[in-house]
């Protein structure tokens, strides 16, 4: 293990940056003062700390992001972003201000007592923002529809029933489908304040739904010309039902790197799917409540739509079968496992009585189990091919 002549809390804000350092030898910890959001500044006053190669750093993860990281570590400094989520809090400290919090952090440092998160490169976190752009455009484009939706509900307008397959005559068309929004552009109103609202909002729902679909050109075009080992972990997720394209990016861009999780549960923790416990008091006294939401929430919302599809007999799609065409064997058996135990569950618990949304959360939970052993598989493909590779090479070479 490294040893450092210092261990420095930097409590970062939008403009200034708190500065806090606690010697290796076990002294005072002690403040260096406050100074502008600028790596010049910070770099004068952790001189004063001694040499930066020498100290470890950390500050919290927050909205200011991983900038100031990224430049440190180009300083050749060892630096930590820590989950503030998971900084230990004294119940009876009610003093919070910059300094204490620097300071606070640069003794938990030397303790030992900070959870470190995981650091995208520059590039991955380039995906992870054009990700997160797309589920802002999914959310104004619900706003845009749900106004649209609310003002015919006032007008007494009700979208026509449909006119094909098993409920036709007894179903209204799916809102914002096709058919719908052929249906939208026929309606017009006696009063003009009402048809100029109306084209208003129909104007703002086709604006965004073109906007959403440049956003996903985007993002195939981000998976087409990223490195390898990340364009197959997006190819081998879409062998399970209910994670085509999209949603497959989403999962892999968000988490990353796969292979930092050991265990599945770890996983579905870091991503806030597991039931919050409260055990104290003895035997007997073990009481769950609700998922924790602790975590990543896109990756939550992802998979609970993806869970939806699980209602479903198993029985896998043509288009699903297009999108296993030169998977692995091992990849296509996890997915069809999925898909049996999945489905079971999810009518089971149905059987049993519990609540609709309480067993997508469950489907989805166990979901992102799956999700972690296929990109896993792949992820532990990608690094025995160059083994491989040199073993076929010196075979051939021998021979």
């Amino acid at each position: 293990m490294k040893k450092y002549t210092s261990y420095v809390g930097l409590d970062v804000h939008a403009n200034s940056i708190s500065v806090a350092v606690a010697p290796a030898d076990g002294g005072a910890v002690q403040s260096l003062g406050v100074v502008t959001h600028d790596l010049k500044a910070l770099r004068k006053i952790l001189k004063k700390a001694g040499d930066i190669r020498k100290m470890l750093i950390c500050y919290e993860a927050g909205p200011c992001g991983y900038p100031l990281y990224w430049e440190l570590k180009g300083l050749g400094a060892e630096v930590m972003v820590v989950a503030p989520s998971l900084i230990p809090q004294k119940s009876g400290d009610k003093v919070k201000t910059d300094r204490k919090d620097a300071e606070k952090l640069a003794r938990l440092l030397r303790a030992g007592e900070l959870t470190a998160v995981w650091v995208p490169t520059q590039e991955h976190e380039a995906s992870r923002n054009l990700v997160r752009a797309r589920d802002a455009v999914r959310k104004d484009l619900r706003r845009a529809q749900q106004r649209v939706e609310k003002l015919l509900l006032r007008e007494g307008r009700r979208a026509p029933l449909t006119k094909k397959g098993k409920n036709a005559g007894k179903s209204r068309v799916k809102s914002f489908g096709t058919a719908y929004m052929t249906w939208l552009k026929t309606q017009s109103f006696e009063h003009k304040g009402t048809q100029q609202t109306f084209d208003n909002y129909k104007t703002e729902v086709e604006h965004q739904m073109l906007r959403l679909q440049l956003v996903d050109k985007q993002i195939l075009e981000v998976i087409a010309q990223a490195p390898s080992p990340l364009r197959e972990v997006v190819q081998a997720l879409q062998a399970l039902r209910g994670v085509a394209q999209t949603t497959a990016a989403v999962l892999a861009i968000e988490v990353g790197d796969f292979s930092r999780f050991d265990k599945p549960t770890k996983l579905m923790a870091w991503a806030g799917l597991v039931p919050s416990e409260y055990s104290s008091g003895g035997p007997g006294k073990s009481r769950r409540y609700g998922i924790t939401k602790s975590g990543n929430r896109h990756i939550r919302r992802v998979l609970t739509e993806s869970a939806w599809l699980y209602r479903h007999k198993p029985n896998a799609s043509a288009a699903i079968n297009k999108r296993r065409l030169g998977l692995t064997a091992p990849v296509i058996a996890i997915a069809e496992k999925a898909e049996k135990r999945l489905c079971a569950r999810y009518h089971r618990l149905s059987e049993a009585g519990k609540e609709k949304n309480k067993v997508t959360t469950a489907i989805a939970r166990e979901l992102l189990g799956f999700v972690w052993a296929t990109a896993r598989e792949v992820e532990q493909a990608t690094i025995n091919q160059p083994k491989e590779a040199t073993r076929k090479y010196l075979l051939k070479k021998d021979a």
